[in-house]
């Protein structure tokens, strides 16, 4: 049997060829949201509105996001493992537990879209017209959720097995899926009713389920190592265990990025709408360039874990060597390209002139600790891939709640007093990068000194 070019190719070209499939699938998952924003901000009636409510709506599409590449995180993290051990039985429960995970959590959002959804938009606005744009847009998007859930799990089995090229041809068909429908459903286009947010969504949705189709057609047809039946679908308590205790870590990392959104759109909307409405684009435009660092993160994770299970520590240390000199260069790219051209791309979006120069200035400042983001997420990857899980999560509290929130409604205190100064407020992410980063640097010698690798 042909041995896994995990095993065997090196690592400086396996983290490239693995990663940038992952990288191009990542970010055209971030786009769905930057294509959404650009046609809603641009609609004739209520288009600052309409991005001001997408906004409101985007934590929880987050958690969604979180919850379910969490998961795909912690069993493909287990397959690689047990896959360079040999264990082929146990690969195939996995994949099997997978699915059944898979099925939970989409009746979870269900749930949440049918019960929940009003009142958490509500905690955040008292514009009528707003609040009922975003329940329209996120009740749709939660209850149709099985395409993003689904496609989750599929795509982190597709690249735990070596194969992220389907799993990236998957995403990029789901992705143009919803480029085509947004302007068709959203404005009318075609002879199409114009929908509005509502349009966005379902255009979302769309694309989801077609990714999601693509990637379990890959699975089914590409996963050769893995044996799919129902029989492997019975919940194993100790399987889902180890798939959370390896995924827990990166659902709360995903989850936290929810959170902290969710908290800045309360802490910002204590100065005014616009800057919420500025600081949701710039995020849905750094996710674009974030997510290019989680799919190197991704390629990182089953590299190093799949060479951890062999006992190969040559290999293992060229996995954090190359992972972090890679993810590092990523962000020193996005954060030179929003540096240069922050103005043009704020200008997609037909913001007024007051939100238009909260966005800019948002890039200018935030883009400064990219740097420091790239080796954070470098950081939660290798965590991930040696079983240590607790510092992977350290990480992301750090950077994304325990240093950001706290400095963040500081100087928004000064800001509701002198509005001049809410360019400070963004001063509150490289404060926190860099801090995470240190403690980051503390917590790799400690897992390297512990798994003897040093």
């Amino acid at each position: 049997m042909e041995e896994n070019k995990m095993g065997t190719e090196p690592i400086k070209k396996l983290l490239l060829t693995m990663g940038i499939p992952m990288i191009i699938s990542m970010m055209m998952q971030a786009l769905y949201n930057i294509v959404d924003s650009a046609f809603i901000s641009n609609m004739p009636e209520n288009g600052e509105a309409a991005l001001n409510a997408l906004t409101l709506a985007f934590p929880v599409q987050m958690l969604m996001v979180a919850i379910g590449i969490g998961t795909g995180v912690g069993s493909g993290a287990l397959l690689s493992l047990n896959l360079g051990m040999g264990n082929k039985e146990k690969v195939n429960r996995i994949a099997g537990n997978t699915n059944f995970l898979c099925g939970v959590i989409y009746l979870v959002y269900l749930l949440f879209g049918i019960f929940g959804v009003r009142v958490y938009i509500e905690s955040q606005t008292t514009n009528p017209l707003i609040a009922e744009m975003a329940i329209d847009y996120l009740r749709i998007c939660c209850c149709i959720s099985m395409g993003i859930v689904f496609f989750s799990g599929y795509e982190k089995m597709l690249q735990a097995t070596g194969r992220s090229l389907f799993s990236t041809i998957a995403q990029l068909a789901g992705a143009v899926t919803n480029i085509v429908l947004d302007p068709i459903l959203i404005c009318g286009w075609l002879g199409a009713p114009a929908l509005g947010v509502k349009g966005a969504a379902y255009a979302t949705i769309a694309g989801q389920l077609v990714s999601m189709g693509l990637a379990l057609l890959f699975h089914l047809k590409k996963n050769v190592e893995i044996e799919n039946h129902i029989s492997y679908m019975r919940p194993s308590k100790s399987i889902i265990k180890e798939i959370y205790a390896i995924g827990l870590p990166a659902i709360i990392a995903q989850a936290l990025m929810s959170v902290m959104t969710y908290a800045l759109n309360l802490i910002l909307g204590r100065i005014s709408e616009n800057v919420v409405t500025a600081y949701g684009l710039f995020y849905k435009i750094q996710q674009f360039i974030l997510f290019a660092a989680f799919g190197m993160r991704d390629a990182i994770t089953p590299v190093i874990s799949f060479n951890h299970g062999r006992g190969d520590k040559s290999r293992v240390k060229e996995g954090i060597k190359w992972g972090m000199i890679y993810s590092c260069t990523i962000m020193a790219i996005g954060m030179m390209i929003l540096e240069c051209f922050g103005k043009p791309i704020s200008a997609v979006f037909g913001l007024s002139g007051d939100t238009n120069a909260l966005c800019i200035s948002a890039m200018q400042i935030i883009s400064l600790s990219f740097i420091f983001a790239g080796a954070n997420v470098a950081f939660q990857g290798i965590f991930q891939a040696l079983n240590s899980g607790g510092e992977s999560l350290l990480i992301s509290v750090c950077r994304q709640a325990l240093f950001i929130l706290p400095v963040a409604y500081w100087f928004s205190c000064q800001a509701v007093m002198d509005h001049a100064k809410t360019w400070r407020v963004w001063v509150s992410f490289p404060i926190a990068e860099l801090a995470t980063m240190c403690i980051g640097i503390f917590l790799l010698m400690r897992v390297l000194k512990k798994n003897k690798i040093c």
